[in-house]
């Protein structure tokens, strides 16, 4: 059985947007803390790993988020590792809320162990195998499921530009896999007011656009200076849900740095019940629809 690590964190007041919920960019934080300290449980804490020359990057994550974190909540993070494959982990966590026990959102992380120096992946070692999982290492795990494709782009896939900054690298010195998040919300924020539909129209109309789900591959880091651009196109539209295809390419090289695929639930605001997506709203972002 693998070691369970539980971390509690007070929710802020400048991790809430204007919905009043915390922003879907602090999930990943919580997260990211909580696994640096239950590796450091185990032994395995970021000394050591700077003194092994090795290190673990995100390679995917997946968010379902299934109730609001508000300023004032305490939110407690369980994790575990679910798996080793040759150089991969996976991590799972619940996050819920303190008081209550309600669940708040449920995800995983695909990790990927590296040689610092070469950036090359890296065998993990049965040490830190049997560190995680005292009582014996899992059966081998199964292949991964690719991630998602998309349809393609259509035409009207909305493209905005953004240059790397100082405040989104972290110790890694490259762009903060939380930091991804804030870039796709920026270009979903931009798009619709690029199909006249500003987040004050939205909250005029009564209604919100809240995430149910993300899904990430990170494919290279971002650097500082780096010239990026965001593209984004919707597809599959249901009565109250669509989703939202996201790439994220370096326009230096062209290379693909990451993509998602977001769920997106329309929301009345005075009940907080899912409503029918406004058929005027789908049709003014006809040309963004990939068909």
């Amino acid at each position: 059985m693998s070691h369970v690590f539980e971390r509690t964190f007070r929710v802020r007041h400048y991790e809430c947007d204007a919905y009043g919920h915390v922003n879907n960019t602090h999930y990943l934080r919580y997260m990211q803390e909580t696994a640096f300290d239950a590796s450091a449980a185990v032994g395995y804490d970021l000394d050591r790993y700077a003194a092994l020359g090795q290190h673990w990057l995100v390679r995917e994550t997946e968010i379902e988020y299934l109730s609001p974190l508000r300023y004032g909540d305490s939110v407690r993070v369980k994790t575990w590792v679910e798996d080793f494959r040759r150089v991969r982990s996976r991590r799972r966590y619940e996050l819920t809320k303190a008081a209550t026990g309600e669940p708040a959102a449920r995800a995983s992380t695909d990790w990927v162990y590296l040689n610092t120096v070469t950036g090359q992946p890296a065998s993990v070692p049965p040490e830190m195998i049997a560190a995680f999982f005292p009582e014996g290492a899992p059966p081998p795990a199964p292949p991964r499921p690719r991630f998602p494709e998309p349809p393609a782009p259509p035409p009207g896939a909305f493209h905005m530009r953004r240059q790397v900054l100082w405040q989104d690298i972290d110790l890694a010195g490259h762009v903060n896999n939380a930091q991804y998040l804030n870039f796709f919300s920026d270009c979903a924020f931009e798009t619709a007011r690029a199909h006249g539909w500003p987040a004050q129209r939205c909250l005029d109309a009564g209604f919100g656009i809240l995430v149910r789900r993300h899904q990430i591959e990170y494919r290279q880091p971002a650097l500082l200076d780096d010239e990026l651009e965001v593209a984004t196109w919707l597809f599959n539209p249901r009565r109250v849900t669509v989703n939202r295809a996201f790439t994220l390419t370096r326009l230096r090289d062209g290379a693909l740095l990451a993509r998602a695929e977001v769920l997106y639930v329309w929301v009345d605001l005075k009940t907080g019940l899912p409503m029918k997506i406004p058929a005027e709203l789908m049709a003014d972002f006809a040309a963004n629809v990939a068909r």
